[in-house]
């Protein structure tokens, strides 16, 4: 199994609480059922508040790494990360488990 975690951070000035991040953080919450691929799937908003945290995070699973590139190629994961690098940045890290 590969692990698939994203954490991201909201750019200066971009509050959670924005109509196209609110709709940013529904996508996600629904791309988890939509791509045949996943095997299991959380995210969710940081619920602390320390300099170094990041803003949202997914943490999702997938049966190997060509499940990993079905998962980035499929339109629903696509469309669903396209509005983030409008008003954030992020960091992955994908590792066996």
């Amino acid at each position: 199994m590969i692990r698939h975690l994203v954490l991201f951070k909201l750019n200066e000035g971009v509050s959670r609480d924005e109509p196209r991040v609110a709709a940013g953080a529904r996508g996600f919450a629904e791309l988890g059922a939509l791509v045949p691929e996943v095997a299991s799937w959380e995210c969710g908003w940081n619920v602390t508040d320390r300099p170094i945290a990041y803003d949202y995070a997914i943490n999702s699973s997938v049966a190997d790494t060509a499940a990993l590139g079905r998962y980035l190629e499929h339109p629903a994961h696509r469309a669903a990360v396209a509005p983030w690098a409008e008003f954030a940045t992020w960091v992955i890290a994908d590792y066996e488990f």
